[in-house]
């Protein structure tokens, strides 16, 4: 009786770790798009202006990318195992915290203990399964971890659009218990104990990196989240922090490059050209993902006349096509790479969004629709595909630097897409209130995101191609290193 495994199915043990991954990081999905739709209510029950109510999604986005880099350091010094729990705990305590928030003030400074833990999570799921699955079935694990964002943009606007009509507001975090409590209890149970040896070399925290790091990284998304309502990017409280923030990373970049090890975030991991390409595709990637997500809200609240349910409701979806596509676009990441599967969904998200491009006052709701589940199965394909590019030929202990560097890298194309079509959507829209003018404006704006979109197909060409067969389990481990995920990566073929 052989007792050799099929290389091609999942490791159960995968399974059930990116299950209990995914429980704990749907409380920071949901919570995100809940709070999202909310900002004009908030407004009104706590008697402050939209431009301070901003604060309550800016201050979370900010730790968010403060704390981003330090995840590699900190699984380093913890485990993984015990940094998941102690990062959902925070998540935790900022939700209750933030339930009871008496103010904006005190709401904006619990929002950011919130994301504090939110920053270390995300990068850390992705690097805990892509450790447990050694490189196998990367398009099917990479299916399992972008499970939540797809649920996200489905669930959350309509759960939130649910509890602010039936509830008070404290229910968008008080939701969050649930999804803690149980994501904690299964990590204590499934996860496995990974704390470094007593005596095991402790890397120390490259805090001059740190430094420059986080608040440059956080000084650029400021300075891109506030060229809406502003001269546009030519703003002095635009360019102060803008620059300020770049000359920090371009600081950090050099010596960074130039330590042989030691560094906050291992930049030299971008001579690999999988993990490069992915993480350029997924900077314009955040530009068409995020820049969508304030113009098709805005779109059907401005000009279809929806309120914030009615809007959540019309962009379900786009969730659904993204949903849909996991099955599909990890299978096929799996039999013919990344670089098709990539190549073919930004070619289907840029056809997808020429509708809206045309979109008028007079625009039937049934085509927009089908435009939008389409355009989400394309986006879902396209995260997927990147999402495993990036760990192709990548060793075990590289993997936590490639997951800071992909997620660093989508969300500051996605504050890039966001400030860009904001600018545009000001210059054509204006201040007019005309449905039809409006419908003008808001076309220019998604012309250039289809513009955004359609620059990204060629650049599909530098991803890895056909992946190899991969060698069974028990032949891998024992030519090969263990826990080293490029031992049975798919490598590029051509």
């Amino acid at each position: 009786m052989s007792t050799t495994r099929d290389p091609g199915r999942m490791d159960p043990a995968v399974w059930r770790m990116a299950f209990t991954l995914i429980v704990g990081a749907l409380a920071v999905v949901f919570d995100t798009t809940i709070v999202t739709v909310a900002l004009n209510d908030l407004a009104k029950e706590l008697d402050a202006p939209l431009s301070t109510i901003q604060w309550v999604s800016a201050g979370y986005l900010l730790a968010v990318f403060v704390t981003i880099p330090l995840a590699g350091w900190a699984q380093s010094r913890l485990g993984g195992k015990r940094l998941w729990i102690a990062s959902l705990g925070v998540f935790l305590l900022g939700s209750i915290l933030s339930s009871l928030a008496w103010n904006v003030t005190a709401l904006i400074a619990f929002r950011v203990v919130q994301g504090i833990g939110g920053g270390m999570m995300m990068p850390l799921m992705v690097t805990l399964i892509m450790q447990a699955a050694k490189g196998r079935n990367i398009g099917r694990v990479m299916a399992a971890v972008t499970l939540p964002t797809a649920l996200g943009p489905i669930l959350g606007p309509v759960l939130g659009g649910v509890i602010l009509h039936l509830a008070d507001w404290r229910w968008m975090f008080l939701v969050n218990i649930p999804f803690c409590v149980v994501g904690g209890w299964l990590a204590r149970r499934n996860l496995p104990d990974d704390r470094p040896a007593p005596d095991s070399p402790r890397a120390p925290l490259d805090a001059i990196g740190l430094l420059l790091l986080s608040p440059g990284v956080a000084a650029v998304i400021y300075g891109l989240s506030r060229v809406e309502g502003s001269a546009g990017f030519t703003g002095a409280e635009v360019l102060v922090p803008l620059i300020g923030g770049l000359a920090l990373v371009g600081a950090f970049t050099a010596r960074a490059l130039a330590r042989s090890s030691g560094a906050l975030v291992d930049l030299r991991l971008f001579r690999h050209r999988a993990l490069a390409s992915a993480a350029t595709l997924g900077f314009l990637a955040g530009i068409t993902l995020y820049g969508a997500m304030l113009l098709l809200p805005l779109y059907f609240q401005q000009v279809r006349g929806e309120d914030a349910l009615g809007a959540g409701l019309l962009l379900i979806p786009q969730g659904v096509g993204a949903l849909l596509a996991r099955t599909v676009a990890g299978r096929y990441t799996d039999r013919v790479g990344p670089r098709r599967v990539a190549l073919a969904g930004f070619a289907v998200v840029a056809a997808a969004t020429v509708p809206f491009a045309l979109v008028t006052a007079d625009t039937g709701e049934v085509p927009l629709l089908a435009a939008l589940l389409v355009r989400g199965f394309g986006m879902g394909a396209v995260m997927i595909a990147l999402s495993g590019a990036a760990y192709v030929g990548l060793a075990h202990e590289e993997i936590p630097d490639a997951s800071i560097i992909t997620r660093v890298a989508q969300q500051i194309g996605g504050s890039v897409g966001t400030a860009v079509i904001a600018v545009v959507l000001q210059h054509t829209a204006g201040g007019t209130r005309a449905p039809g003018a409006l419908a003008d404006g808001f076309g220019d704006a998604f012309r250039w995101s289809a513009a955004f979109t359609a620059v990204a197909v060629p650049l599909c060409l530098f991803l890895p191609g056909r992946p190899k067969p991969p060698a069974p389990a028990g032949k891998a481990e024992a030519e090969h290193a263990p826990h080293t995920a490029r031992a049975t990566s798919a490598e590029e073929t051509g």
